[in-house]
C-alpha cells in the first residue's frame, strides 16, 4: 500500500525525467493542476463566457484553503497576482507621515525591499538591519526601531540560506514598539505551520508557484481585519465594490473584506490551477506536512555532508526550512549546478552557494541521484 507522499509523487510528471530540487524558485505543476488549466482553456475556447460564473466560484477554493491553512477568516484573504503586488498594496496603502520608518533585514529578496524604498518621496526611511546569511536576530531588529517605526517587514524564510524567522518574537517586538509586522511568506506558505490567530502577523503575502505547487501569477494576501480600514484601497475597480457585477450602480461602496483589492478580472486559469494544487495537500495538517519536509531535508543534508558538503543553513528545530544552502570546497556552485542539470538533477545557486529545495514528494531515489551526481562531478 502506497504512502500519501508516494501518491502525491505519482501526480508529479516532473519525476519521470528529473530529480527536482528547485521548489524555492519555481515548482513544476502537478498533473491535476495541468489538467484543470487545460480543461479551462478547452472549455473557454469552445464556450466563451457561458460558464464564467461557475469558474469564478471555483477559484474561491484558494481563499478558503489559505484561510484554513493559516487560521485566518476568509474575509482577511485577497487573491493577488504575486508577492510583490501584495507588498506594494501594503507599502503604498499605509498612512505614512514624513519621518516614519520601516525596518527591514538587509538579506531580504528585492521584492521585500524596493516597495519600501520607493516610499522615499513620501519621507519614509528604510532602516536595513545587518543579518549575515539571513539570520535574523530579533534584538537587532528591535534596536533599529524607534517611536517612528511603523512597519517591520521580514521574510518568513530567507530565500538564500533558508533561515526561518521567529515570527512570534518579531510580532511581539514590533507591537511593543507600536509597529506592525509584514511577512513575505512565499518560501514557507504551504509547507510550514503558521496560525495567525496565535502568532499575530498583521500582513502576509505569498505567490503560489513555489511551495504550494501552483502556477505563476496567482498568490494570496492576508490583511488582519482590524487593519483593513487603516489602509488606502489601491487598484480599485469593478470587482472592489459590494455590488460587483451590477455595472449600472456606480457607488463607490467598497467591499468590507480584503477582496476589495481584487479590482478587476482574476487570473482565472492561474487560480483554478492553484486551487487544484492546494487541494492535493489539503487533507494533511500543517504539522504532518512539516514533519515530512523536515525528514526529507534532513536526509538531503546527511547525504550532502557524506560527500564533503558544508551545509550553511541552520537546521535547528526552530529555524530549519525547505531550503538547504551548501558549499563544496574548491568547487564553484554555478559549475556544479550546470553539471547537475546535464545529469537530470535540478538545483540552483544563490549568493555563490548551491541551493537545494526538495518537496514532500521527493523520495530516496531523488536524494541518492543528487548525492551520486554531485559526488561524480566533484571527483572529476
Amino acid at each position: 500500500m502506497s504512502t500519501p507522499w508516494e501518491t502525491l509523487r505519482s501526480q508529479m510528471p516532473v519525476t519521470q525525467k528529473w530529480a527536482y530540487f528547485d521548489h524555492a524558485a519555481v515548482s513544476p505543476l502537478p498533473e491535476p493542476t495541468r489538467q484543470v488549466i487545460s480543461d479551462w482553456g478547452d472549455h473557454f475556447a469552445e464556450n466563451g463566457v457561458v460558464d464564467w460564473g461557475d469558474w469564478n466560484r471555483r477559484i474561491e477554493v484558494v481563499r478558503e484553503l489559505t484561510a484554513q491553512r493559516i487560521g485566518a477568516a476568509t474575509s482577511e484573504i485577497a487573491l493577488i497576482r504575486n508577492t510583490t503586488e501584495g507588498i506594494s498594496l501594503i507599502a503604498e496603502g499605509f498612512p505614512w507621515q514624513a519621518g516614519d520608518n520601516v525596518v527591514v533585514p538587509d538579506s531580504e529578496f528585492p521584492s521585500n525591499l524596493y516597495p519600501w524604498m520607493n516610499l522615499s518621496d513620501r519621507g519614509v526611511e528604510v532602516r536595513q538591519v545587518a543579518c549575515p546569511d539571513g539570520v535574523i536576530d530579533p534584538k537587532e531588529i528591535e534596536s533599529a526601531c524607534n517611536e517612528r517605526t511603523r512597519i517591520v517587514a521580514v521574510s518568513w524564510v530567507g530565500y538564500a540560506c533558508g533561515w526561518r524567522a521567529d515570527l512570534a518574537a518579531l510580532a511581539d517586538l514590533a507591537h511593543q514598539q507600536g509597529a506592525l509586522l509584514f511577512v513575505d511568506a512565499i518560501q514557507g506558505l504551504g509547507v510550514l505551520p503558521l496560525d495567525v490567530s496565535d502568532v499575530h502577523v498583521d500582513f502576509l503575502a505569498a505567490d503560489g508557484h513555489k511551495w504550494m505547487l501552483g502556477p505563476e501569477g496567482a498568490g494570496v494576501l492576508y490583511i488582519r481585519e482590524e487593519h483593513l480600514e487603516r489602509l488606502r484601497p489601491l487598484g480599485v475597480g469593478w470587482n472592489s465594490v459590494q455590488q460587483a457585477g451590477s455595472f449600472a450602480d456606480t457607488r463607490l461602496n467598497l467591499k468590507t473584506s480584503a477582496s476589495r483589492y481584487e479590482g478587476g478580472t482574476h487570473n482565472m486559469s492561474g487560480y483554478l490551477g492553484l486551487a487544484a494544487s492546494m487541494q492535493l495537500t489539503a487533507e494533511f495538517s500543517s504539522d504532518e506536512i512539516a514533519r515530512r519536509l523536515k525528514g526529507v531535508t534532513d536526509r538531503c543534508c546527511d547525504q550532502l555532508m557524506s560527500i564533503g558538503g558544508h551545509v550553511v543553513s541552520v537546521r535547528s528545530d526552530k529555524h530549519w526550512s525547505g531550503i538547504i544552502a551548501c558549499e563544496f570546497e574548491g568547487h564553484k556552485s554555478a559549475a556544479l549546478q550546470r553539471a547537475c542539470l546535464q545529469k537530470g538533477v535540478v538545483v540552483n545557486t544563490r549568493n555563490g552557494r548551491l541551493r537545494i529545495s526538495p518537496h514532500l514528494y521527493t523520495n530516496e531515489s531523488d536524494i541518492m541521484r543528487l548525492r551520486d551526481t554531485l559526488r561524480s562531478v566533484i571527483a572529476n
